[in-house]
């Protein structure tokens, strides 16, 4: 067996492995351009004491929509601090990270300027009037909330951003609302939807070709010149461009390949070919973590029913396909049994949109013939790994 120090002898085929990372912020994001000038040229008069509009944008998982806002957020940072503008706050939140309610938003955020609210115990009014006694101060807060549609009470919130800048006159607070689905504000009341005044952009996915690019300027930072050879950057391109055109995921594949290859010294084709399963896992697992718990015991229940292989009618001969109706019994059954109340028919059908957006299960639409026009749904992943991960979140609840 190799010792310690032999092992850190070995010369290693990365330069930096925090640049291949989904999470760092490159200086220039290459095919974002112009959505960073729009997005910019609003944010931009609030350094002139102005209010700006409130900005939603949308797009799939990993089209840029997180890197260009913190990338954003960063040169306005900078900007301000040469200037010294100090009543001019950036503030950014996920809020999927617990931040998922009107009252844990404007706590957290109002926590940063106000100490005393670290106690608990305190109600929206007061943390309501600490925001108003903020603006009032001559502070502009511009809030960045990445996964707003996770918010359970936006009307709530919308109602309160539209308030608190109807009863300050000095400063003033934006938001900028970051979502995958176009879709979120249908759900919201018609007269928080009129009051948003905001300015709207959709990212789209990645092309192989821009993929490439990306891919390429992250090799230059993070390995060792010349040791990927552009076979490999190629096809990691091209896989993730026919998968879904998710740059996170291409990177996490490019890092991983870089880990398979780190023994010969070189990252080729066969090294992302190794790369890709376990990846794949990697990502599910992480999106499984970050669903709320309503949603990971569907997907649950689906990881279940696909391991008990109950067999069922469908249009294909894969007995893992299974009607959209028989799958809601047995989620209401399994909140049952695990008492929880089991959402409606109608959040239902949402979860599993949102299931089949991260990619955790697929589904079809039958023709007239079978239970009429119904949908099919099979498990995407491994169920052993679902059923693992889930009852280890609710063993701790």
């Amino acid at each position: 067996m190799e010792s310690i120090e032999k092992l850190l002898e070995k010369p290693s085929i990365f330069k930096d492995r925090r640049v291949l990372s989904p999470h760092f912020i490159p200086s220039e994001l290459p095919y974002r351009e112009e959505h960073i000038k729009k997005i910019l040229r609003n944010l931009a008069v609030v350094l002139r004491g102005e209010k700006p509009r409130n900005i939603f944008i949308y797009g799939k998982t990993g089209t840029g929509k997180t890197s260009t806002i913190k990338h954003i957020i960063r040169r306005l940072e900078e900007f301000k601090q040469t200037k010294g503008m100090e009543n001019i706050k950036m503030f950014y939140l996920n809020s999927r990270m617990m931040y998922n309610s009107r009252y844990r938003i404007l706590t957290k955020v109002m926590k940063s300027y106000y100490p005393e609210l670290e106690k608990s115990g305190f109600g929206l009014t007061y943390v309501y009037e600490k925001l108003v006694e903020f603006l009032e101060e001559g502070n502009h807060l511009v809030l960045t909330i990445d996964e707003i549609d996770v918010v359970k009470d936006l009307d709530d919130l919308v109602y309160t951003i539209t308030r608190v800048n109807d009863e300050v006159e000095k400063g003033s607070l934006s938001v900028v609302g970051i979502s995958n689905k176009l879709s979120f504000k249908q759900n919201l009341d018609p007269r928080s939807r009129s009051s948003l005044f905001e300015e709207e952009l959709v990212f789209p996915p990645y092309n192989a070709s821009q993929l490439k690019k990306i891919l390429m300027q992250r090799v230059e930072q993070g390995f060792v010149k010349g040791v990927v050879s552009e076979g490999a950057i190629s096809l990691i391109a091209a896989i993730t461009a026919q998968e879904n055109g998710d740059a996170r995921y291409a990177l996490k594949l490019l890092l991983k390949a870089g880990e398979e290859g780190e023994e010969e010294g070189r990252v080729e084709e066969k090294h992302v070919k190794k790369a890709i399963e376990s990846v794949e896992h990697d990502l599910a697992e992480e999106a499984i973590k970050t669903l709320p718990i309503n949603q990971q015991i569907l997907l649950y229940s689906i990881a279940k029913m696909t391991l008990a292989n109950k067999k069922m009618t469908t249009l294909t001969n894969d007995g893992n396909y299974f009607f959209s109706g028989d799958v809601y019994k047995y989620y209401t059954k399994v909140c049952k049994e695990l008492e929880k109340k089991p959402k409606s028919s109608r959040w239902y059908r949402e979860y599993i949109n949102e299931l089949e957006n991260l990619g955790l299960i697929s589904s079809i639409f039958t023709g007239k013939g079978i239970r009429g026009h119904t949908r099919l749904i099979k498990l995407g992943i491994s169920p052993e790994g679902v059923i693992k991960s889930i009852e280890k979140r609710l063993k701790r609840e």
